[in-house]
């Protein structure tokens, strides 16, 4: 709930509800749904997020909850990074989406994103297969997958297999 000089607006956030305090500024970017019964507000932190949330809108079959749901899970940079690769599986992976769907998420963004000069090769993400393997174990273990690439991104360079990957991003996991 976003108040705004006493009017109140219900607003569908990316970040965790922890990320903002009560009585706290904030400044979002946001995009209205309108529809037939209803306003829905949907807000970012950056204009970034809400520029892909409204490319996942120009797809088809993509609606502003799927579009949502898909940005929970997946940060900009592992959309970008599957869609730069044409790559499905990784966001075949999350809750909710199916192989299909991840392959017209993917096939549709590509054009858009080379337009853009998203597709490049971006920096931070998984390059060595025990990174994928123990990102796939977290997930499977529960994490959602932006945590669990999150954690397996800031391991320190001595971790240089899944065993030990998987140990430490535990460790990290659990004390936050």
């Amino acid at each position: 709930m976003l108040d705004v000089q006493g009017v109140g607006y219900l607003v569908a956030v990316r970040d965790s509800a922890a990320t903002f305090t009560l009585d706290s500024t904030c400044a979002l970017w946001t995009h209205l749904v309108v529809r037939e019964t209803a306003l829905d507000l949907y807000g970012f932190a950056t204009q970034d997020e809400l520029e892909i949330f409204e490319l996942l809108l120009g797809l088809p079959k993509i609606g502003p909850k799927s579009a949502m749901q898909i940005m929970q899970q997946a940060d900009i940079a592992l959309l970008k990074e599957a869609v730069a690769k044409e790559d499905p599986t990784y966001l075949a992976k999350m809750s909710g989406i199916g192989k299909k769907t991840a392959e017209k998420i993917v096939l549709g963004l590509k054009d858009i994103f080379a337009d853009r000069g998203f597709s490049e090769t971006l920096a931070g993400g998984p390059t060595q297969s025990w990174q994928q393997e123990t990102i796939d174990a977290l997930v499977a273990l529960g994490y959602p997958q932006k945590d669990a690439r999150e954690a397996v991104q800031a391991l320190p360079d001595t971790v240089t297999d899944t065993n030990a990957a998987l140990t430490t991003a535990l460790r990290s996991l659990s004390s936050s």
